[in-house]
């Protein structure tokens, strides 16, 4: 547990229930936040049996938060007075448990995959036309639409498509993404239920204002308006694509909201990873952050930029950097971060032939929830009955008790695991093997474990590494080439800044000459517009970066 500061007792001591926390990257929000659930149950702002409700946008989000909460509150109190879920989970929640106040049948299929792209992929669509399709229904469904208004809305629209998707939707009774909040807005609308749960519910606290849609305020709203605390940074909002609106957001809470508690002063990162993240403000339009102790960060941090030939090179050399680390530092934890999983796939390929310890965080069953019930299934494993059974995906889900999974988020996550432990199988790798491969689980979550961790910009968002590697940091890449007006060049400024924000101790931003295209063919790529903006934050080449490690104080590194 941290000593929390001024600031962040103050947020933990704030009478009001209506809150505004203002605090950029590594300022110690998720901290503040947990401290302002801490406060809120010890002075009985919320008495039982009234619990608070904590929002998040993902299940690793989630993960970070209740790692944060368990600091401050005893394991009963976690489970009587608090409750943790995201967004689609909440959703979910509320259609499971309400649906008949909308004459909604309790027999539609929750959500387990992207099953609009799979309709798509199915006729064929064209990539050019899958946007507007999909953008198409997820506009329509962030709408407080009924079933029958979506497809009036889809008619009015034009999209054959679209309507014809929505269509069988309907027809199979299945519910996807888009439309577990726009039914939970339904739902909410009732008087009787939103009573119900503004008594259950004393206070809420959402994480990461800025990456609500309107939708989704309108719901917390329903919920726990004037009751709920608010936290984020405008300059960290790169969730434009999935319909939030930051901008809105920001003016509707600080409306709601009697009081507002900014931060600037970074508890995470270096001198030299903030001087990174600051010379991005022209962009992203932040606030210039300071280190809260820059004297206790060993030679004021690291922060480079690097060129390769290829791709494969590029790869070659971070694997080779892992290691020197590693070989220093084994219990440290580094991120290596790529606009896009594509662009990344390399990396990942010459991680897979190293012995480095190594965590893809695309893989499902790297899901705490999901590999705890994956090696529970592996540990019990009937490998007999399997190889007999007809259907061994039927199989395999039945032995995970996939039915009973409510939370839309794990039914994905375990969809994909179970695919994963099946090809294993087939290649004939037995059930105990498999689980040994499971790191996560038991005593160890995604978030804490130490080695090197291969992701995403955006799921990487509100997590923390000691090192950061920003591979691809090239044109048509970040920015993404489908970034065209000015408001999303701004959002890509800000998905690079969100994933330099990452670092505690250093930032290597990484980019290659000629990288292959998807179907193999080597192609010429130029730098990344933003690295002109970033350049004098990022003075070490090659060279420099290895002469900063050769000399580097390891044992001080270790203790920061």
């Amino acid at each position: 547990m941290l000593t929390p500061t001024p600031k962040q007792l103050a947020i933990r001591d704030a009478k009001d229930l209506d809150l505004l926390v203002v605090a950029p990257a590594g300022c110690g929000k998720t901290e503040a936040l947990a401290l302002r659930v801490q406060g809120l149950l010890q002075r009985c702002a919320v008495a039982a049996p009234q619990k608070i409700l904590v929002t998040s946008f993902s299940n690793r989000a989630r993960d970070n938060i209740k790692e944060r909460l368990r600091s401050y509150l005893p394991p009963l109190v976690m489970r009587d007075r608090v409750s943790v879920v995201n967004f689609h989970g909440l959703a979910a929640r509320l259609i499971r448990a309400h649906a008949n106040v909308i004459g909604m049948s309790p027999d539609w299929v929750l959500p387990e995959s992207d099953w609009v792209g799979d309709q798509l992929r199915k006729r064929d669509t064209s990539w050019s036309d899958r946007g507007p399709i999909q953008e198409a229904l997820r506009v329509t469904k962030q709408e407080p639409y009924d079933d029958d208004a979506v497809e009036a809305e889809l008619r009015r629209i034009g999209n054959a498509t679209a309507l014809e998707i929505e269509e069988l939707r309907k027809a199979e009774m299945r519910l996807t993404y888009d439309d577990l909040p726009r039914l939970a807005e339904l739902i909410v609308a009732n008087e009787a239920v939103a009573d119900l749960y503004v008594s259950h519910f004393g206070a809420v606290v959402v994480d990461e204002f800025q990456d609500l849609t309107p939708q989704q305020l309108r719901i917390v709203n329903r919920i726990g308006y004037k009751r709920t605390t608010y936290g984020g940074d405008l300059a960290q909002g790169i969730y434009g694509f999935a319909g939030a609106q930051p901008t809105q957001i920001d003016r509707a809470i600080r409306e709601e909201c009697s009081r507002v508690i900014e931060f600037s002063d970074s508890h995470r990162s270096s001198p030299a990873v903030l001087g990174m993240v600051n010379s991005l403000i022209p962009l992203t339009s932040g606030q210039v952050l300071t280190s809260a102790d820059p004297a206790s960060w060993p030679s004021g941090g690291l922060a480079g930029s690097i060129a390769h030939q290829t791709a494969d090179d590029e790869a070659t050399w971070i694997v080779a950097m892992a290691k020197a680390i590693l070989s220093h530092v084994p219990n440290q934890r580094m991120g290596v971060v790529a606009r896009t999983g594509p662009r990344r796939r390399f990396i990942d390929a010459a991680f897979a032939e190293s012995d480095v310890p190594h965590f893809r965080w695309d893989d499902g069953v790297l899901d705490t929830d999901t590999a705890k019930l994956v090696r529970a299934v592996l540990a019990r494993f009937d490998s007999l009955s399997y190889n007999k059974a007809a259907d061994k995906v039927a199989f395999l889900r039945n032995a995970a008790g996939f039915e009973t999974i409510t939370d839309v988020d794990v039914r994905k996550s375990t969809i994909d695991a179970l695919g994963w432990v099946q090809d294993l199988l087939a290649e004939g790798i037995q059930a105990q093997d498999i689980r040994t491969r499971i790191k996560i689980g038991d005593s160890s979550t995604l978030i804490t474990s130490p080695g090197v961790h291969l992701l995403s910009g955006h799921v990487g968002k509100g997590q923390q590494f000691d090192w950061v590697f920003v591979v691809g940091v090239e044109e048509d890449f970040i920015p993404f080439s489908m970034a065209t007006t000015p408001d999303e060049v701004t959002e890509e400024a800000r998905v690079l800044s969100v994933m330099i924000s990452r670092a505690r101790h250093g930032v290597i931003l990484s980019r290659a000459a000629s990288v292959p295209t998807n179907g193999g063919y080597p192609r010429s790529r130029s730098a990344s517009r933003f690295l002109r903006t970033i350049a004098t934050a990022a003075p070490l080449d090659a060279a420099g970066i290895i002469a900063w490690f050769e000399v580097a104080d390891w044992n001080a590194i270790a203790k920061r």
